[in-house]
């Protein structure tokens, strides 16, 4: 039997992701998000954006009636769901108030704020390829969406490439492919927010290629290295969403 606060609904504060801008001893219980596109540490559940992040409410009870209300999106669907999980390149909509996508940077995730025509859509990265009934191939992608690909583009994608999806629709809107002279953002390790063009992508036997040595180059022509499994593509040549400044 679980003990109460190590599952289920529960989550003390104490062990809640670091980047969740909560205060850690002045209340014991905090949102525990549900099960869905991202894991638990690396997602913010919508109350705690509504009302932690985004200040638009002082109480949870406050907050939960702005999202009863319908007046949150995620990826362009309305999320009635207060501990719905926003994670990685997630788009935040809410009404009268603009539009964001979720980053992430040294400290974790943040909302950076992104204007109409980029809230219309998301960059997706593919985290596996799998042949469903039929013999066709499918598409894993990051947040948990599926994409079931045509006969004559099952070789055109490779994992860890990027797709761009218009939400909510979902259509294919591009393809970013993965490897030299591709912008991309890190979202791991002692490098994770720092974004950049991929210089090099450094294959050794008998590694994983997701271990594989990445060495980038910052919009300041600052040189640092990272590996293949942290690397998100985010453009061809320059990247087609609004980054932080830092790089």
């Amino acid at each position: 039997m679980k003990r109460r606060g190590s599952g289920g609904r529960h989550l003390k504060r104490k062990p809640a992701p670091a980047f969740w801008p909560i205060h850690r001893k002045e209340y014991v219980w905090t949102v525990k998000p549900i099960p869905g596109p991202h894991p638990i540490h690396r997602c913010i559940p919508l109350l705690i954006i509504v009302r932690d992040m985004l200040g638009l409410a002082k109480t949870a009870r406050e907050a939960r009636i702005i999202i009863k209300q319908g007046l949150v999106k995620v990826d362009g669907a309305v999320r009635r769901e207060t501990r719905f999980p926003v994670g990685l390149m997630d788009v935040v909509t809410l009404e009268g108030t603009g539009s964001y996508r979720v980053l992430p940077t040294g400290k974790g995730l943040i909302l950076h704020p992104i204007d109409e025509d980029e809230s219309k859509f998301k960059l997706c990265r593919i985290e596996n390829k799998t042949t469903v009934k039929g013999g066709r191939t499918q598409l894993n992608l990051h947040d948990g969406r599926n994409l079931l690909l045509g006969e004559d583009e099952e070789d055109v994608y490779r994992t860890l490439d990027v797709v761009m999806l218009e939400v909510p629709s979902q259509n294919l809107l591009g393809h970013i492919k993965l490897g030299k002279g591709v912008y991309a953002i890190v979202t791991g390790g002692k490098n994770t927010g720092r974004h950049g063009r991929i210089v090099s992508v450094e294959e050794a036997e008998g590694k994983k290629r997701r271990r594989f040595e990445v060495l980038m180059e910052s919009p300041k022509g600052e040189e640092f290295r990272t590996i293949l499994d942290y690397v998100f593509a985010v453009g061809d040549e320059e990247p087609l969403i609004s980054l932080p400044e830092a790089g």
